[in-house]
């Protein structure tokens, strides 16, 4: 089989699906991109068991049909190369591919296209078929996905959590410390169902997705999930196991309230955490009506740090602690320029939510589990 495609639209093809390959796989073959070509469509795949990747791009002067697994790291060495047509002339019978550019040929024998693994399928008597839109989607993966754990004892909590409901799509993330919880209004689904999108591929697809109004075609059952898109399919295996009931660990009726300015926030805490015990990288917000106290201290080596900021605070004077960094991670995942924070009192948990909401079919809240401020 034969054809001509342009050097810059394979690569970022290539480059598109290439980081799920890795570095150690368990089958050779899996180091390879799988070629197949089909008419004047070339489908292009990558995959490392786990999650498979799929894109498909039109090639011209196409011969021939076939298929063909592609050493991929040599093929993306055409990152090297500049704007240019590209001749493959691949013989399916010895393996041989025939690379011709401008200026020179590049030669290889690949491996059989029939030896890489099929991808996970759906279980017809199962699936559950859901379409949205792309920035639907890339906002739900977008504001939760920092949150996600890394825990090999509880694996459910190293994915999000993805609710479909009658009136809104639910996105959920949480390691324990930290909760987000993501609701689009503007999703629905006439029958609920859920499940648990691991971390990899749920970067993965954050960074596939278009961040406009394309469709997304989401099928699942209890094992995988296949989205797709565009130019693109994913296809992963899903976290199994019941996701916590983390409506049950969201604090009622907080009594007190603070707004404060986001961005100032953000960037004194990160300036007063360089002075934390590194051990418990606490900081220590004291709340008074209209002024906010970030501080900090590290007795072992007699340094410390404080900042003043203004803010509108309904309710008694409080001191309360957390993890900076676990703090300034949520600051930085709200966009609005003000934040509104409830709290209770020092041992329970402090919401954060956004004063403005970025789009109006957004529904963002944000839990941080407070730290005993004596640590």
């Amino acid at each position: 089989m034969n054809f001509v495609v342009s050097s810059t639209d394979l690569l970022n093809h290539l480059q598109a699906i290439a980081k799920v390959i890795s570095n150690k796989n368990t089958l050779p073959i899996l180091d390879n991109f799988l070629f197949e070509l089909k008419g004047n469509v070339l489908t292009i795949t990558a995959s490392d068991l786990e999650t498979t990747l799929v894109t498909s791009m039109e090639v011209d002067n196409a011969e021939g049909e076939g298929v063909i697994a592609v050493d991929a790291r040599r093929l993306l060495k055409l990152k090297d190369t500049s704007e240019q047509p590209l001749t493959f002339n691949i013989n399916t019978e010895s393996l041989s591919v025939d690379i011709l550019s401008e200026s020179g040929k590049f030669t290889k024998v690949e491996q059989k296209g029939e030896d890489y693994p099929k991808h996970q399928e759906i279980d017809d008597a199962q699936k559950t078929e859901i379409t949205l839109k792309s920035e639907a989607l890339h906002s739900a993966i977008n504001k939760t996905i920092f949150a996600t754990a890394e825990d090999d004892l509880r694996p459910v909590m190293n994915g999000i959590l993805f609710g479909f409901s009658p009136d809104y799509l639910t996105a959920v993330a949480s390691d324990a410390h930290k909760m987000v919880r993501y609701r689009r209004l503007d999703v629905k689904s006439e029958q609920e169902a859920s499940f648990i999108l691991p971390q990899k591929p749920a970067q993965m697809l954050k960074n596939l997705l278009p961040n406009d109004e394309t469709d997304v075609k989401v099928t699942f059952d209890q094992q995988n999930a296949i989205f797709e898109f565009s130019n693109f399919i994913q296809v992963c295996r899903l976290v199994e196991g019941k996701y916590p009931n983390y409506e049950a660990v969201i604090p009622k009726d907080n009594p007190y309230k603070m707004t404060v300015d986001r961005l100032d926030l953000h960037n004194k805490l990160k300036m007063v955490s360089g002075y934390a015990n590194p051990a418990s990288n606490l900081v220590k917000l004291s709340v008074s009506p209209n002024e906010l106290k970030v501080s900090a201290q590290d007795l072992d080596f007699s340094m410390s740090a404080f900042e003043r900021l203004k803010c509108e605070y309904e309710g008694e004077e409080m001191e309360i602690g957390f993890k900076a960094l676990f703090m300034i991670e949520i600051v930085a995942n709200i966009s609005s320029p003000d934040i509104f924070i409830e709290l209770s009192d020092p041992s329970r948990a402090a919401l954060f939510l956004p004063v403005e909401k970025e789009d109006e079919n957004e529904d963002l809240l944000m839990l941080l589990m407070p730290m005993m401020v004596n640590q």
